[in-house]
């Protein structure tokens, strides 16, 4: 029988034809299950998997703030002692002396000008203008000595 049958699918190719059909519509079928198994597998772990990927998600949140806290801290203190330093750097305290020198100029030049319209007699203007002038020349070579030693 088993003959029989070899020989009846071998004459006729169409039912050859339609045993392949069969046989690639039922690995396919088994091929589906197969997949749709292994899917539902895969997203019952991922299911599982769920609450431990929420709990580092919320670690790496707690560790992020207060990593940036610290960073945020340091770069507060670090900016800090940059302005401090920066009170005391070479191009600041020469600017600074400049400053004062044109306040001394300026000064003077007022203290003449009282002297022009009479408002102060000439004892007291000789008096401050010396003490004036002393303290300008002081910052002169004051700024003069920095200069020299900064180059």
């Amino acid at each position: 029988m088993q003959s029989d049958r070899n020989v009846f699918l071998t004459k006729h190719p169409s039912h050859t034809n339609v045993l392949v059909s069969a046989i690639a519509i039922l690995s396919s079928s088994i091929l589906r299950d197969e997949l749709r198994r292994e899917t539902l597998q895969l997203t019952r772990e991922n299911l599982e998997k769920q609450p431990r990927i929420l709990e580092l998600t919320n670690q790496c949140r707690i560790i992020r703030t207060t990593e940036l806290a610290a960073a945020k801290e340091k770069l507060n203190e670090l900016e800090k002692q940059k302005e401090e330093t920066m009170r005391y750097s070479p191009s600041m305290l020469l600017h600074r002396l400049q400053d004062a020198m044109n306040k001394a100029e300026e000064e003077t030049d007022a203290l003449h000008q009282q002297l022009l319209e009479r408002e102060i007699d000439m004892g007291v203007f000789v008096q401050k203008y010396k003490r004036l002038r002393t303290t300008y020349h002081r910052l002169v070579l004051t700024q003069l000595a920095a200069k020299t030693s900064f180059v």
